[in-house]
């Protein structure tokens, strides 16, 4: 089958599309014909080796984390799936490889398709709403009338986490540049702050949760906006001795994510402020609910373009410059 192939960690030269076998098949899998896969920030960092630590994959490595697409065969003891059926899906961490004709998933990782979307669309949905889905509602517990801070309101995560956080009843800040002000305010943001013209600090107090998608300062200036009890989640590190834990990752590792963390976790004990990594997980189930609020309106998928397969390296280029409003996606059928 025709792949995106990682043969070796860095930022050029390392990757091509080529031919490789298709995935193995056990009785609880799902093999999918992907039509679309979309590109996540975790695509190029893992492409830099960036988590190699804690991912270590055995190159030469298919990248993509999402998809949409059609079941093409089920294992013996898959009983929710049949060949025909549209799905999209997040793989499991240790079986990516979306940007692929096929792949093979545990049925429990995947769910059909939203039934008013488009495959490109579809494929644009899982990781970025999974990831809001886990920081809001598992991580940030937020409630009706609390209010949430969502870093970068115009990339794919957050774009798609306003949306959930109005639904869930919050006063939604986020943060974004001259140019997407407007934009974000239509996704359901009541606080707009231009990082270009004031800082948000200076704007906003007694937030009760913050979603971090941006660097290490950003994340401890966000302290200074959070009323104590608050809870700060943040999917772009540092990674803390919980994760690793729950990764199942070395005593060593352990010990290494406890000193990466050190910092921010003592300044946010000081504040009475609780911080926690996300590393998203697959979840067919919360894809399914997920679907429900698709079909139902309620989230629109933010697609800003979409690549041919064979441009496969210029997508990644292209969310790599941080200029993409939404999320970019790429196709395969």
């Amino acid at each position: 089958m025709k792949a995106f192939l990682l043969d070796r960690y860095g930022k050029t030269g390392n990757t091509r599309i080529g031919d490789a076998p298709e995935p193995p098949m056990g009785d609880g899998d799902v093999l999918v014909r992907i039509h679309a896969a979309s590109v996540n920030p975790l695509d190029f960092k893992i492409r830099d080796g960036d988590f190699k630590l804690i991912l270590p994959y055995r190159l030469p490595l298919i990248l993509g984390n999402d998809l949409a697409g059609v079941v093409e065969q089920v294992g013996a003891k898959v009983t929710r799936f049949q060949p025909g059926d549209a799905v999209y899906a997040r793989p499991d961490k240790a079986r990516i490889g979306t940007f692929a004709e096929f792949i093979a998933m545990r049925e429990a990782d995947v769910a059909r398709k939203p039934a008013n979307v488009t495959m490109d669309e579809a494929a644009s949905l899982p990781l970025v709403g999974l990831t809001a889905w886990q920081a809001l509602i598992e991580r940030g517990k937020l409630q009706p009338g609390q209010t949430v801070l969502i870093h970068a309101g115009s990339g794919g995560v957050g774009a798609f986490a306003i949306q959930l956080a109005k639904h869930l009843g919050a006063t939604v800040a986020t943060t974004t540049s001259t140019a997407n002000v407007e934009w974000v305010k239509r996704l359901g943001a009541d606080i707009v702050i231009d990082y270009k013209k004031e800082k948000f600090q200076d704007v906003l107090h007694d937030v009760d949760v913050v979603l971090n998608t941006l660097g290490p300062d950003t994340l401890e200036q966000s302290l200074q906006v959070m009323k104590p009890g608050g809870r700060l989640i943040s999917i772009s590190g540092p990674p803390d001795p919980a994760f690793a834990r729950d990764a199942g990752l070395s005593w060593p590792l352990v010990q290494v994510m406890r000193l990466l963390s050190w910092r921010i976790r003592s300044r946010a004990k000081q504040r009475g402020v609780e911080y926690s990594f996300l590393f998203m997980r697959p979840d067919g189930a919360q894809l399914q609910q997920i679907a429900a609020l698709v079909e139902a309106g309620t989230i629109q998928p933010v697609v800003d373009k979409v690549f041919p397969f064979e441009q496969t390296q210029d997508a990644l280029a292209y969310v790599e410059t941080g200029r993409a409003k939404g999320k970019v996606v790429i196709k395969l059928v």
